[in-house]
């Protein structure tokens, strides 16, 4: 089993679109998906008690209490982890310890690079971290094309030396079919494969050696 935290200690930076859209990329592709909701919130667990029963089918995990965190129905190829916003100490250290990827999407504007910077200093000390053992990836989440903005966040990037894996851009889309349990990845219309290909790099990435020939040919 492969675990992928999405985790910034910004909120609103679509941490919960991003967990979704990729719960439902690896679904639609064959896997077998658990979702972990560990926000309060609970956006992610909302979303799938919506989703369709003729819909690819994802395991819900409900992980805001910490005394739930590592329990995985058995068999899973991919467990998603919605991180709650204020994810620090111990807490952030309990589900690091479960995590091979994090994923950490931000917006380009001056408070989400501030606040990313913040969170990536905050967590680098941690054990699995500092040994590498943990792959983090940046999800530039939300751009506008021509965004005036969008060269502070290239500043950013280029100042912590790591570019983000994949840009993705602002679409109603998202929101119009999360409100009906569903993702650009459950709809075969040109327009959605056009945004799903957006996602190419990080699923790839993800995916690794471990891919068939048919999955490395998905977009």
């Amino acid at each position: 089993m492969k675990t992928i935290l999405i985790a910034n200690q910004k909120g609103g930076c679509g941490k919960t679109m991003t967990a979704i859209t990729l719960a439902s990329a690896l679904a639609n592709k064959g896997f077998k998906v658990a979702l972990a909701d560990a926000d309060n919130q609970k956006s992610s667990l909302q979303w799938l008690k919506l989703r369709p029963k003729i819909a690819t089918s994802i395991s819900p995990l409900d992980w805001r209490e910490e005394s739930a965190i590592g329990d995985t129905p058995k068999k899973t190829d991919f467990l998603i982890i919605d991180a709650p916003g204020a994810l620090s100490g111990e807490h952030a250290q309990h589900l690091i310890a479960e995590s091979d990827d994090i994923i950490v999407p931000l917006q380009p504007s001056f408070f989400d690079i501030d606040s990313t910077r913040r969170f990536l200093k905050n967590i680098e000390d941690i054990k699995r971290i500092r040994k590498g053992k943990v792959n983090i990836h940046l999800l530039a989440n939300r751009v506008k094309a021509g965004a005036a903005n969008q060269q502070a966040i290239q500043q950013f990037f280029a100042k912590i030396n790591q570019q983000p894996i994949s840009w993705i851009s602002e679409r109603s889309a998202y929101a119009q079919l999360a409100m009906n349990g569903l993702s650009v990845f459950d709809k075969n219309q040109k327009q959605h494969l056009l945004i799903q290909q957006q996602w190419e790099p990080l699923i790839q990435q993800i995916l690794g050696q471990n891919r068939s020939e048919e999955q490395q040919n998905w977009f």
